[in-house]
Parts: structure tokens; C-alpha cells; sequence
């Protein structure tokens, strides 16, 4: 990956709706091999997918919650379970497994303490946990997806 890689990857991750044209014009290519470029990203797995990102306090989504966890067992089987069924939750936005006092970090986005507690219980209906730890955002003062990337 050279530098104008890592420029168009730059620029789609803060804006993927710009045309090819427009992505070219600022690497300083012709259109054509900017888009190979982006296709082999794409098929090397750099550009996992481009979407739009939305307001979620003007979807009535305005609560995140992290929820920490800690498991009771570990055994390979029942991390892949966990794993499995944690992901198929709409609510559960970010999975971390973590090292250190708790097993996982989620963060979950919800509308409200009534939607959050619906979370919660579907949660601990679902699979055996040893704690579970629910700390709510008061204000996000910073929320990115845009990567640090050096040119």
C-alpha cells in the first residue's frame, strides 16, 4: 500500500458517497485507476464496507450503555456461543473481548432505561454470565470512525 492508498482511504472513510471523479481529482489520478485502486482495497478486505452513518438521538436512540462482562467459563465452545449470540443483538453496536478483571466490553444503544432493562433481561435470559456491569453515557464528547491514517 503506497501513499495515494492510503490518501483515497482517507478520503472514503470520511466521505464514501464522493464520486470516483471526485476521490480522483484529490490523489491526482485519472478516474479509471483510482477505481482499480478501490476495488483492490476493497478485495483485500482494507475497505471492510461503505455506509452512511446516522444521528441516533434523531432515531429516538439517544441512551449508550457499555456493559461490561464477565463469563463463567471459558472453554473455546462457550466463547464462540457468547460470541454468536451477543452479535445477533441489534442493540450491541461494538463487541470487545478484553484482558484484564472483565471478559467483554459492549456498547449498546438503545432509547431509553425501559428499552435498556428489555436489553438487559434478553441478555441474561440468553446465556449463563458471572457479572454484569452497565455504565450509561451522559454526553458523547467525541464519536469517530475516521482511522488515523498516515500518508
Amino acid at each position: 500500500m503506497d501513499a495515494t492508498d492510503r490518501k483515497i482511504l482517507q478520503i472514503v472513510q470520511t466521505d464514501s458517497s464522493l464520486s470516483i471523479a471526485a476521490i480522483a481529482a484529490q490523489v491526482g489520478l485519472s478516474q479509471t485507476p483510482c477505481w482499480k485502486r478501490i476495488q483492490k482495497l476493497e478485495a483485500e478486505g482494507i475497505i471492510r464496507r461503505r455506509i452512511a452513518l446516522l444521528d441516533p438521538a434523531k432515531l429516538g436512540l439517544g441512551m449508550t450503555v457499555f456493559v461490561t462482562i464477565e463469563v463463567g467459563e471459558h472453554a473455546h465452545d462457550k466463547l464462540d456461543h457468547f460470541a454468536t449470540t451477543i452479535s445477533a443483538m441489534g442493540e450491541v453496536l461494538d463487541i470487545y473481548r478484553m484482558a484484564g478483571d472483565v471478559d467483554y466490553l459492549l456498547r449498546v444503544v438503545v432509547a431509553d432505561t425501559k428499552s435498556f432493562d428489555a436489553f438487559y433481561k434478553k441478555l441474561i435470559e440468553a446465556l449463563p454470565l458471572k457479572k454484569v456491569t452497565s455504565r450509561f453515557a451522559l454526553e458523547s464528547i467525541k464519536a469517530e470512525t475516521a482511522l488515523p491514517i498516515h500518508v
